[in-house]
């Protein structure tokens, strides 16, 4: 349950259920993250299960656990994605190694246990534990993201799909991709979208003052992005467009929430462009609605995305909201209405933000119409409840 989007989706899935009506079991390979609170108190939290554990863990803990099995599946998979991608020819950005990593360890796994469910829900893909160590008279998997950024096996894919009854995608979009991969699964696929809880985010954002970490200072932009530090949501390129932004004559802190892989490079790329004071890694938060609530713009400048739920969140607390033109962008919100989409490139993101920070009428229509709309959406988990109890 560590921070990210996704755990957030969850989050917000466990807390629309009608517990007088449904039990719900919560299995995590791993039991640790800054969510792991916002677990709802009506969730039976399964027993962590080393074996499980020791497929997202190191080389070290899985020594010390003695699963040598896990390892051994670990290996293969590592052997088997190397292979494939040598003889397909394929890039850095693929899903083969995740896919693999379940599929080759299976065989070491345990049932999760002996109970039979309504339902099972793999929320995160791979999907090969849900469809293979859970018994479930019906079973759903989760797609969340854009699935024509990426190379597979889609041999192997497609295997693993078709053990759902139903595919659940957050948008849109996102289905499109998907379907456009794998267009035997059409039939499968059914939009549920992230669910989120407006009223939860207004409550959290006042939980405490920001002021220390994000001050006000008169003529100055604060600007606030949320995610993983990685490839997708292209924090490396800030940097360089919080240059373009003030050498346009403009006061900017651009504001980073996070954490991941890509830290390092941020932090050259902060370094290289000359905007230490300018661009501000705030690292982890539990709780990053009093940032948004402070800031003047909220911006996700990802590569692609699924649907990104922040996006959501910033127009929950009605903030001008500024995303790039990544493939599923159009599902995120609408152009000019209650938010803006702005070229990918570096040029084009800061033209697109300048000309939104110079124009107060636009600013103000952004807020007003978020203000206005109602973003909340509990009513998805009912699509849940009609696959649940289809005879």
């Amino acid at each position: 349950m560590r921070m990210g989007g996704v755990e957030r989706s969850l989050i917000g899935l466990l807390n629309s259920f009608d517990y007088s009506r449904y039990e719900v079991d919560l299995f995590l390979f791993l039991q640790d993250g800054e969510f792991m609170s916002l677990i709802p108190k009506e969730v039976n939290l399964l027993p962590q299960n080393k074996k499980y554990a020791g497929l997202i863990s190191p080389l070290k803990e899985n020594l010390k656990q003695l699963n040598f099995d896990i390892l051994l599946g670990k290996q293969k998979a590592k052997s088997q994605t190397k292979k494939f991608i040598q003889e397909n020819q394929i890039g850095d950005q693929n899903m083969v190694y995740d896919n693999y990593l379940q599929k080759y360890a299976l065989t070491y796994l345990p049932m999760i246990n002996s109970k039979e469910y309504d339902l099972a829900i793999s929320f995160l893909t791979p999907h090969y534990i849900a469809a293979q160590k859970v018994k479930s008279k019906k079973k759903i998997a989760w797609i969340h993201t854009d699935y024509s950024f990426f190379d597979f096996d889609k041999k192997s894919e497609v295997e693993m799909w078709n053990a759902f009854d139903a595919i659940a995608s957050i948008s849109e979009s996102v289905s499109e991709g998907f379907e456009k991969q794998f267009p035997e699964l059409k039939n499968k696929v059914q939009i549920i979208e992230n669910i989120l809880h407006p009223s939860f985010i207004q409550q959290q954002a006042k939980e405490f003052s920001v002021k220390e970490e994000m001050p006000t200072m008169k003529d100055e932009w604060k600007i606030l992005s949320v995610g993983r530090f990685s490839l997708p949501k292209n924090f490396d390129n800030v940097p360089a467009i919080t240059k373009k932004l003030i050498d346009s004559g403009l006061n900017i802190k651009w504001y980073l929430i996070g954490y991941g892989g890509d830290e390092n490079l941020i932090r050259q790329k902060i370094t290289e462009f000359g905007v230490e004071k300018n661009v501000i890694i705030l690292g982890k938060k539990e709780n990053p609605y009093p940032y948004m609530k402070a800031c003047d713009i909220y911006s996700q400048p990802s590569r692609f995305e699924g649907k990104a739920v922040t996006v959501r969140e910033a127009q929950i607390l009605a903030k001008p909201v500024v995303i790039t033109a990544f493939s599923t962008s159009q599902s995120q919100l609408e152009n000019g209405i209650d938010g803006i989409i702005v070229p990918l490139d570096n040029e084009g993101c800061a033209k697109g933000m300048i000309e939104l920070i110079k124009n107060n009428e636009l600013q103000q229509l952004l807020i007003q119409n978020c203000n206005s709309s109602t973003y909340g959406n509990r009513e998805e988990v009912q699509k849940i409840y009609d696959i649940m109890e289809l005879v």
